[in-house]
């Protein structure tokens, strides 16, 4: 008896409740028909965010629970939720874009290949992954006809598969990844890393007074909570003397196959992390500074790993591409640290050992000169001497 009443309790709460969103929505100035404007998508780093007004939802004769992704009726993770405390009513959808949130509500990942138009690779090709889908409503009676039109919103996302890991100020002290997701991006997934071992499993420690030069850092970029449909592909690192990398003083590391001599690439495009190692070097415009500062950056691309072998640059043939940064400023995203340091002479005044050094090196040039010197005098002399002896001899004979 209890257990009824509580049914019929809980039923009659719910009604009320519904009543009371209906009101609101009753009163607002945006019940009226739904149009396609009611919908708002952001494609963001992580999640797919939607949000559609409500209360077109309630005068079309529906209601959150009668509204779902793709009509997935029957998975409660395809559900929106309603916000009734905004200023204008929404219904929220929060949609991951990992492979296997994205197919739970049947939403649609169509990876997209296009060739490379930029000045990066005449060969190579770009990639986007396009995310599709729906919210559809569902009819509340068993009748085979209804007299309620039938809503649906159609979104997408598409997702650029390049950016540029701009590893600015390197410090590995001061580590922690300022990433800031942006629409349209996966670079939320991406990161840099420093180490001092071939292993990547020592983390690179840069003292204040700077790394001596000629040190080999390894630098790991990794992708994080991302499906394994994808790899992680590098085009191009390089330094530059600002954090900025447009209209600053630039080295290249490696481009495709042109690659610094002192540069070993180790794993580009056959898995989520690619790695790399070069030695530390200084600017040649920072020699009155007791530290050379520069900032690594990184144009990185994700790809489907069944197409990665084919977007590999063909080191068979080398051929020098130069690349303008700004080509990429209007597509690149921004993973941002601390700086690299490289120890630097300051140009002040010699230290007395360095003195000392310097006079014991002058003056062991001047006895090897001096001695060099003694001796071919003493070959000349010695040679006269043979000569005129063997001159005087002959004239003797002769006159004999």
């Amino acid at each position: 008896m209890w257990r009824i009443l509580l049914v019929c309790l809980s039923t009659l709460i719910s009604s009320c409740l519904a009543q009371t969103d209906y009101i609101t929505c009753r009163l607002h100035s945006t019940f009226r028909q739904a149009d396609n404007s009611d919908i708002t998508v952001t494609c963001g780093a992580n999640y797919i965010y939607l949000s559609i007004l409500l209360c077109p939802i309630y005068y079309g004769g529906y209601n959150e629970s009668l509204v779902a992704l793709n009509g997935r009726f029957n998975i409660s993770a395809c559900y929106g939720v309603a916000d009734f405390g905004a200023s204008t009513p929404v219904l929220n959808f929060n949609i991951s874009i990992s492979q296997e949130t994205v197919s739970l509500c049947g939403n649609s990942l169509v990876i997209v290949d296009q060739v490379d138009t930029g000045q990066l690779s005449a060969s190579s090709r770009v990639q986007f992954v396009n995310i599709s889908g729906s919210v559809v409503s569902q009819d509340p009676g068993n009748s085979p006809i209804s007299y309620q039109q039938e809503l649906q919103y159609q979104f997408s996302c598409r997702y650029l598969l390049q950016h540029m890991i701009n590893n600015t100020e390197v410090s590995v002290s001061r580590m922690s990844l300022a990433v800031r997701g942006n629409r349209g991006s996966f670079i939320s997934t991406l990161s840099m890393n420093f180490f001092t071992n071939q292993e990547y499993t020592q983390p690179l420690q840069i003292p204040d007074g700077g790394l001596q030069l000629k040190t080999r850092i390894y630098v790991q970029v990794k992708a994080t909570n991302l499906t394994n449909r994808f790899n992680v592909l590098l085009d191009r690192c390089y330094a530059t003397t600002n954090p900025h990398p447009i209209n600053s003083t630039y080295y290249d590391l490696f481009v495709g196959c042109d690659r610094n001599r002192q540069t070993v690439v180790d794993v580009n495009g056959v898995s989520q992390e690619a790695r790399f190692s070069f030695e530390a070097f200084r600017f040649i415009e920072h020699q009155n500074m007791t530290v050379s500062t520069f900032y690594l950056h990184c144009i990185t691309r994700l790809c489907e790993n069944s197409m990665c072998s084919s977007m590999l640059p063909n080191c068979v043939r080398k051929v020098r591409r130069g690349i303008q940064v700004s080509r990429y400023s209007s597509k690149v995203e921004t993973v941002s640290s601390g700086p690299i340091k490289t120890k630097v002479d300051s140009g002040g005044p010699p230290s007395s050992s360095t003195q000392s050094t310097s006079s014991l090196s002058e003056n062991s040039e001047t006895v090897a000169g001096v001695a060099t010197l003694t001796c071919l005098l003493s070959v000349g002399c010695t040679g006269l001497v043979v000569f005129l002896m063997l001159y005087k001899k002959r004239r003797c004979v002769i006159h004999y």
